[in-house]
């Protein structure tokens, strides 16, 4: 399976260099940017927008309940990973194989942590928004002109007074529009990044928690039980609302997902980190299947979960995390000769990378880390960070 993307045209001066004059305001950036994000005429398909699968109505995530979607040139090829949220990606760092928590122990190097994506290759807003304009199975254009052209037959007047009337005569500069408005948009507070859960109302001290989210909290914060905030950190940091990722990277052995038709091929793994999208990090052993740690805002009502898809019930996640050591026979499929094949997503020389530490420190037969009750209150309380939350 081939996925490679064509090269776009990129400017040789850093993209933040000032290459318009005037330079356009952020207002109308951004609302330059969201008409590009909902057009599908921008893909080689004429049937794929952004929001085809980062659907505004959906926190910026799919609508419906597939592991991947499908896109390409004739809109029929099926994706490789799950979509994930667009929302509350605003503060995530460019991505580093040592990062080091300026709020914490500045002296340890805590791994790879930052990028976008599911394996972080992508460093910024407008390198994400470059990526799927080129994926052959996303919106599969040949290269940036044929995006251009695009751009140029359904929104020349909207651009030329955003960029000015001369901004199509330079093809490469014209993109970099395109990229630009893109980014800008994603990062509009009031769509992207609203704080408005009732999560956020509790830390505003105008809400109070009910004793069961109460519960799921603790549980979620207690390092002996569900460690959640060990990468999903819930507390406010010097004085900023919690984005529920650390911005780093685990391995948690999610079963396979043979819905996904890449995965019909057994000698094909996608091992995150280190590829088959990502191809830098190729020879780095150590990060295969690691995949980027993701928020937790809006979860509660994300249709699918995980980077394949493989779950699509939140308690059903959680309960993973519970018993997938105790109880692997639950989750993973078995051999003829009854053994159970666990960790069956990933090649047996990568299954060291896999997360050991709390809930996942325990055996099998081994009472699990969180009982019915915390699972249920976990999921409980990861209801209270889905926006819009409405003062009874």
């Amino acid at each position: 399976m081939c996925f490679a993307r064509p090269q776009d045209v990129a400017d040789q001066q850093p993209f933040y260099a000032r290459s318009f004059e005037p330079m356009p305001s952020a207002a109308a950036l951004a609302m330059l940017g969201r008409q590009l994000f909902l057009d599908p005429a921008l893909s080689a398909s004429g049937k794929i927008a952004c929001a085809t699968c980062h659907d505004p109505q959906h926190d910026f995530g799919p609508a419906n309940t597939r592991a991947v979607q499908r896109g390409g040139a004739d809109g029929r090829s099926f994706g490789v990973r799950a979509v994930p949220s667009l929302k509350y990606t605003q503060n995530t760092p460019p991505f580093t194989e040592h990062f080091v928590d300026d709020d914490g122990d500045d002296s340890v190097d805590q791994g790879p942590a930052g990028g976008r994506t599911w394996d972080g290759r992508a460093s910024s807003f407008h390198d994400q928004a470059r990526l799927p304009l080129f994926s052959s199975f996303e919106m599969a254009n040949t290269g940036s002109d044929a995006v251009v052209a695009k751009v140029q037959a359904g929104h020349a007047g909207q651009f030329r007074a955003v960029f000015g009337a001369k901004v199509f005569d330079d093809k490469a500069l014209a993109f970099k529009g395109v990229l630009m408005a893109l980014e800008a948009y994603q990062q509009s507070p009031a769509d992207f990044y609203p704080y408005s859960s009732k999560y956020d109302a509790y830390l505003r001290h105008e809400a109070a928690l009910s004793a069961r989210e109460l519960h799921g909290l603790a549980v979620f914060n207690d390092p002996e039980k569900g460690n959640c905030a060990r990468c999903h950190p819930s507390a406010k940091i010097k004085g900023a609302f919690p984005q529920f990722t650390d911005f780093g990277f685990a391995a948690i052995g999610a079963p396979r997902n043979l819905t996904i038709p890449a995965n019909t091929d057994r000698r094909y793994f996608d091992l995150g980190l280190c590829g088959p999208l990502r191809v830098d990090l190729k020879d780095r052993h150590e990060y295969c299947g690691l995949f980027r740690t993701p928020s937790l805002r809006n979860v509660a009502r994300r249709p699918v979960f995980l980077h394949n898809g493989v779950f699509h019930s939140l308690s059903e996640v959680v309960r993973f995390y519970a018993e997938r050591d105790t109880k692997p026979q639950k989750w993973y499929p078995r051999a003829a000769d009854g053994r159970t094949l666990k960790f069956d997503d990933l090649p047996p020389a990568y299954v060291a990378n896999v997360d050991a530490q709390a809930p996942f420190d325990r055996r099998a037969g081994d009472v699990p880390a969180i009982s019915p009750r915390d699972i249920e209150d976990i999921v409980v309380f990861l209801r209270t960070l889905s926006d819009g939350y409405s003062h009874p």
